[in-house]
């Protein structure tokens, strides 16, 4: 099995190889050709390229972020392992010094005691020469009293220079010979013993609080000379830590006091300390990776408790009450303190961001929440009349765009104070969350409107079950539907996104003037926010298609159910042997009326934005056509029915699309789906005439008598002319005689 699985891989291998040969012979070759080469394989355009780089950028980004998270997950370990590695080396050094002290005790006990050649001392007892101390031997007596002068005066720096005076003078007699082995280990005792007793005093004061800056490096500096650097930088780092816990103790937060004064005065004695500490450290030890690494650990967990603190008495009361804006200012004022340290190589944000982000984004959840309950309440009892901006509002000076009705302008105000807040959710990373936050309440919003619609109500229930409050107050007159589109529209195209600038990075926003940021929004707009503006746009499409769909229903269907377009319209037409005055059918005078009405009202409602009203018109138009076109039922009795249609039914349904064509062509709402759809009626028209073996293009008149009376019918209709004492008479009444009624009871204005 090994064999085999070997000789698989040995002969994967060679494929492997004779495939990089083959594809390295092109560029073996004498005719290889590199611009020739480089062309074919990158033939892409402007764009693409402007794509391709933007893509490479996010992903480079990403990569960052990816890498940074990595090092923060595996930081700890390694920090560890050099902490561990540290200590070790500091016991192996404290072995060594003790096993050297020992050997030398041991030497200078057999040098100093003169044994008898019979291994019996002399006279009984231990006998040393009697010869006059030295000089050196009377500074050895007198050397470990000297010590002990320094050290009870805290005269710290000759103490310091007595040690290297000491282990000098001990050194050279070590190599001279020039005093006992007995004397020299009793001196490096005396040295080694009162060392660590001035290394415990210099610990014990450089952790009081009461001592100065200068005070504290200068004893963190005599403790690294006295060979114990790892202690002197732990101390140095619990010096600072027992400074700042110390002035903590003026900080007693309150329910009632302002959390962002709480946050402010505690991130400046947590964020000075670690900035001094790491001031202090690099000053004093230098960049040693084993300090940095104890640095960076304790800051990390100086940073993790200073979160906690700032969670438990400023942002959790704020993020549970729907206090964006105070949980936002505390998260920033941390953020801010904190950043300040990433030029000492510092980078704690992310662990700040670990404990804030989640608290921050449940504020930004609730505040968003209370915007769609308040716009919910509001709408329950809005007249659907636009008006002004309410008086004193920051948007007054804007009155002749921002009509809006009452819950509408309500939304509004309320969307731009949630902006006013947002600013500092970037440095957190949460401007996405905030946009999709907010498009979901305007979602709802949209999804209110429409069930202000009349007849919506009942169809449309199960779907909107996450508003909260479902009594709407309904808009029965057309003017007040126009209204409910008139909110959308304008808070869709540019309140809301206007509103949304302030989340723009601000290497986008802070150098350039007024003017050129209003000639230029368009093109320098954050693409995430132009795909939010588009999202935006579409839901209002929802708005407008339940509109349409339910104006082209009151208009085809009666209140029992019955249609105003039906195919015994133009069937009957070449029964009845009466006169024909050509006119269109009273459906398409009643749409036509109802599109003038609606022109007229939305000239005053959506002044600036006639573009969109005209799309709204088109959309109107073209549902009750398409319906027509689609309608199986109809082109059924058409196509296949006991009578067919005959030469004045096509005349009378080809007049009424003519018609159609003309004041839309008129009204400047033509649309392609409109002109299509007409020409789909007329086409299956003339097939299910032709099917009866005539020839309908001997009995249509030409194209100018049907533009003749389309025009005439329409300024009859707009009240330009009159004929016949002011009456309007169409071939098709006695068919469709309960639409003049119906249709206007239903569009009163």
């Amino acid at each position: 099995m090994a064999a085999k699985t070997a000789r698989s891989k040995s002969t994967s291998t060679k494929e492997n190889g004779v495939r990089v040969e083959e594809g390295l012979s092109l560029f073996k070759s004498d005719k290889f050709d590199a611009d020739a080469y480089v062309q074919s394989k990158c033939s892409i355009n402007e764009k693409d390229i402007k794509q391709l780089c933007s893509y490479l950028l996010d992903l480079k980004k990403a990569s960052a972020e990816e890498m940074r998270r990595s090092v923060y997950a595996n930081y700890p370990a390694f920090i560890r392992t050099s902490k561990e590695i540290s200590d070790l080396e500091g016991e192996l050094s404290s072995i060594r010094n003790l096993l050297s002290t020992q050997a030398t005790l041991i030497h200078g006990l057999a040098n100093g005691v003169n044994i008898d050649h019979d291994g019996s001392p002399a006279n009984g007892v231990l006998s040393f020469e009697d010869n006059d101390l030295s000089d050196l031997e009377k500074w050895a007596a007198e050397y470990p009293d000297q010590l002990d002068a320094l050290l009870a005066e805290r005269r710290v720096d000759e103490a310091l220079a007595a040690f290297d005076e000491g282990e000098l003078l001990i050194s050279q007699a070590n190599e001279n010979h020039t005093l006992s082995s007995s004397l020299l280990s009793s001196l490096q005792f005396a040295i080694a013993e009162r060392k660590q007793k001035l290394a415990d005093q210099l610990a014990k004061a450089a952790c009081q609080p009461s001592t100065r800056g200068g005070e504290l490096r200068s004893a963190i500096t005599a403790l690294k000379r006295l060979g114990d650097g790892p202690r002197a930088h732990t101390v140095l780092l619990d010096a600072h830590f027992q400074r700042y816990q110390y002035n903590m103790q003026s900080l007693r937060p309150s329910s009632t006091s302002y959390g962002g004064a709480y946050t402010a005065a505690l991130s400046q004695l947590v964020f000075s300390a670690i900035s001094q500490a790491s001031s202090d450290s690099l000053g004093i030890f230098g960049k040693e990776p084993a300090y940095s690494s104890e640095l960076v650990t304790w800051a990390t967990k100086q940073t993790e408790a200073f979160s906690l603190l700032v969670k438990r008495h400023a942002l959790a009361s704020s993020a549970a009450a729907g206090g964006l804006r105070a949980a936002a200012e505390c998260a920033q004022i941390a953020l801010g303190h904190c950043s300040l340290l990433e030029a000492r190589g510092l980078s704690l944000c992310p662990v700040l961001l670990k404990h804030f982000k989640p608290i921050v984004e449940q504020a930004l959840e609730a505040n968003l929440k209370r915007i769609e309950e308040n716009t919910a309440a509001m709408a329950a009892a809005d007249d659907w009349v636009l008006t002004n901006p309410p008086a004193g509002s920051r948007h007054a000076s804007t009155a002749f765009q921002n009509k809006l009705t009452s819950s509408a302008h309500r939304f509004n105000l309320m969307v731009q104070d949630f902006f006013e807040d947002v600013g500092p959710l970037l440095s957190m990373q949460l401007g996405s969350k905030a946009l999709e936050g907010l498009f979901r309440v305007f979602n709802s919003y949209v999804d209110v409107l429409v069930r202000a619609l009349p007849g919506s109500m009942e169809e449309e229930e199960a779907n909107f079950e996450g508003f909260g409050n479902k009594i709407v107050q309904m808009a029965e007159t057309e003017a007040q539907q126009l209204a409910l589109l008139a909110n959308a529209s304008l808070l869709a195209d540019e309140l809301l996104p206007r509103a949304a600038m302030k989340l723009a990075p601000l290497d986008q926003t802070s150098h350039r003037t007024d003017d050129l940021r209003r000639h230029s929004d368009r093109q320098n707009r954050n693409p995430e926010q132009r795909e939010w503006k588009r999202r935006l746009l579409s839901t209002v499409d929802k708005l407008k298609d339940a509109f349409c769909r339910q104006h082209a229903l009151d208009l085809i269907f009666t209140e029992e159910g019955d249609s105003h377009l039906s195919a015994d319209m133009y069937i009957n037409m070449d029964g009845n042997g009466d006169d024909v005055d050509w006119f269109p059918s009273l459906i398409f005078q009643e749409l036509y009326a109802k599109l003038n009405r609606m022109a007229s009202l939305a000239a005053d409602m959506f002044e600036g934005r006639e573009r969109f009203a005209t799309s709204l018109l088109m959309r109107l138009t073209e549902t009750v056509i398409l319906w027509l076109s689609g309608d199986q039922s109809f082109w059924d009795d058409i196509e296949e029915g006991p009578r067919p249609l005959g030469p004045l039914g096509l005349r009378q349904l080809y007049l009424d699309m003519k018609f159609v064509i003309c004041f839309a062509s008129q009204g400047r709402y033509l649309s392609r789906n409109l002109h299509r759809g007409t020409n789909e009626i007329i086409t299956k028209a003339l097939a299910a005439f032709s099917a009866t073996g005539l020839d309908p293009y001997s009995d249509l008149p030409e194209d100018d008598w049907f533009n003749e009376i389309c025009l005439d019918g329409m300024e009859r209709l707009s009240g330009k002319a009159k004929g016949n004492n002011g009456e309007v008479h169409s071939p098709t009444a006695s068919v469709s005689a309960q639409s003049v009624s119906s249709a206007r009871s239903h569009g009163s204005y």
